[in-house]
C-alpha cells in the first residue's frame, strides 16, 4: 500500500525550498551539502530525503517555482488585453514585486542553472524562452516595424531583461525607493529609449 502523504506535505517541501534558496544563494549549489540544508531547516538528512530524492531535485524546485511564478504573472497580464506600453509596465511591476521577495531564488537561477540535469535544465530554459517571447511580442506590438526585422526583436527583449534581472543585487525592498517605484522607473527608461530607438539601420 502506498504511503499516505501528510496534510502539510506541500508546506514542508516549500519550507525546504525556501531555506535551500537562501543557502544556495549564499554558498553556491556545490558549496552547500544536504547536511548543511538539514541543519538550517532544523530537521534530519533522512527527512530531507523523504521530501526530495536528491539535491538536484531541490535545486530544480528553487528555480521552477521562481520562473513559473513570473510566467503566471506575465500570462495573466497578457490575458487582460492591455495596450503594449501598459502591458509592459504591468509586467515590469509584477516582476519587480516578485524579485523583491525572491532575491535568493533569482540569484540561484542566474548562477546555478548549469548544475541541473539536462532534462530539468531544458524545462527551466523553456519557461525563460516563453517569458522572453511574451516581452518580444509586446515590443513588436509597440513597434510594428519589428515585424519586418524579426531578428531585432530578441535583442530588444533581452536588453529589457538585462535591465531588470540584476536588481536583486542592489534593490532593498525596505529602502526609501520601493520595488513598485523601481519598476515604474525601469519601464519609463526602457520604453522611452525603445520608442526613440532607430530600427531602420
Amino acid at each position: 500500500m502506498a504511503r499516505t502523504q501528510a496534510a502539510d506535505y506541500g508546506v514542508r517541501r516549500e519550507a525546504i525550498v525556501e531555506k535551500a534558496a537562501r543557502l544556495y544563494a549564499e554558498r553556491g549549489f556545490l558549496g552547500a551539502s544536504i547536511s548543511d540544508l538539514a541543519k538550517v531547516c532544523r530537521i534530519s538528512k533522512s527527512l530531507i530525503y523523504h521530501y526530495y530524492p536528491s539535491k538536484e531535485d531541490i535545486l530544480f524546485d528553487v528555480m521552477h517555482s521562481h520562473v513559473r511564478a513570473l510566467l503566471d504573472a506575465a500570462e495573466a497580464i497578457v490575458a487582460r488585453g492591455l495596450g503594449p506600453a501598459e502591458a509592459l509596465r504591468a509586467i515590469t511591476t509584477e516582476f519587480m514585486k516578485h524579485y523583491a521577495g525572491a532575491a535568493a531564488r533569482q540569484k540561484v537561477l542566474l548562477n546555478e542553472l548549469n548544475h541541473l540535469p539536462k532534462q530539468r535544465r531544458a524545462i527551466i530554459v523553456g519557461i525563460q524562452h516563453r517569458l522572453i517571447g511574451i516581452v518580444r511580442d509586446i515590443l513588436t506590438e509597440l513597434r510594428p516595424e519589428l515585424r519586418a526585422k524579426p531578428a531585432l526583436g530578441l535583442p530588444a527583449a533581452m536588453l529589457y531583461f538585462g535591465m531588470i534581472n540584476w536588481t536583486h543585487t542592489w534593490m532593498d525592498p525596505a529602502g526609501a525607493v520601493k520595488p513598485v517605484r523601481v519598476a515604474e522607473l525601469s519601464a519609463d527608461i526602457f520604453l522611452d529609449g525603445f520608442i526613440e530607438a532607430a530600427l531602420s539601420r
